[in-house]
């Protein structure tokens, strides 16, 4: 039942994201700094200390850390894949499809991380649902920037909407081995860490260099630091 409600969290938190995207865009450069914040304090907070306390029975760090920088890697890979598209309807289109994907890794994120344990599932639910809020109005965002309509910008958002609700639903047709949590954890750590230092913070920031948004970024952080001491 927790992972049913969760589901419908992320399905929620992604389609407000994306509603409010213009509604709010003064204040996007907040959220968008907090959000990367959260990311990457669950990356190096929980999910890296996780990956190695998990693996260290099986590969050591160098090996948990090589999964990691693959994790981070891949996801340039699959990033840098947009400046090859070309411009206009199609590209927004490509990129939107893109953050579907993106958000289907999410939801397997949730997932494989209740599996490994209760108190490592809520830490990395707390930093996906703020996540999936600023996807959402990337969503939005991306598609009207490349001459696509309201009506195709919100289907897109559907579709963004409910790809994390699938990828947690996929999780339920798979257990992993004790011996691969280790670099699964790992690599998901990667792709936190290239979310949050190469999207989140350079999108949050660009239009709006303040101190402020800096400090969201630091407050993201500092509030999962919080969240994750409390729970385990």
């Amino acid at each position: 039942m927790l992972l049913v409600a969760i589901a419908g969290a992320a399905f929620f938190s992604t389609f407000l994201g994306g509603l409010l995207a213009i509604r709010l865009r003064d204040k996007l450069h907040l959220i968008l700094g907090f959000s990367a914040g959260a990311v990457i304090g669950v990356a190096f907070f929980d999910l890296l200390p996780e990956a190695i306390g998990l693996g260290q029975k099986f590969d050591g760090p160098p090996v948990i850390l090589s999964w990691t920088a693959l994790g981070f890697l891949s996801y340039l890979v699959l990033d840098r894949i947009l400046l090859f598209h070309g411009e206009g309807t199609s590209r927004g289109n490509f990129s939107a499809g893109i953050l579907c994907i993106h958000s289907f890794l999410d939801g397997i994120a949730i997932g494989v991380a209740f599996q490994t344990s209760r108190a490592v599932g809520i830490v990395v639910t707390i930093a996906v649902l703020t996540h999936d809020f600023s996807d959402g109005i990337n969503t939005m965002n991306i598609v009207l920037k490349n001459r696509g309509n309201r009506a195709q910008a919100t289907r897109w958002l559907l579709m963004d909407a409910l790809a994390p609700v699938l990828g947690i639903v996929s999780t339920f047709f798979f257990t992993l081995p004790g011996s691969v949590f280790g670099i699964v954890l790992g690599a998901f750590a990667g792709f936190f860490l290239y979310i949050g230092a190469s999207d989140l913070i350079p999108e949050s920031y660009h239009a709006h260099p303040k101190f402020l948004t800096t400090a969201m970024t630091l407050a993201g952080a500092a509030a999962l630091y919080l969240a994750i001491g409390l729970i385990g």
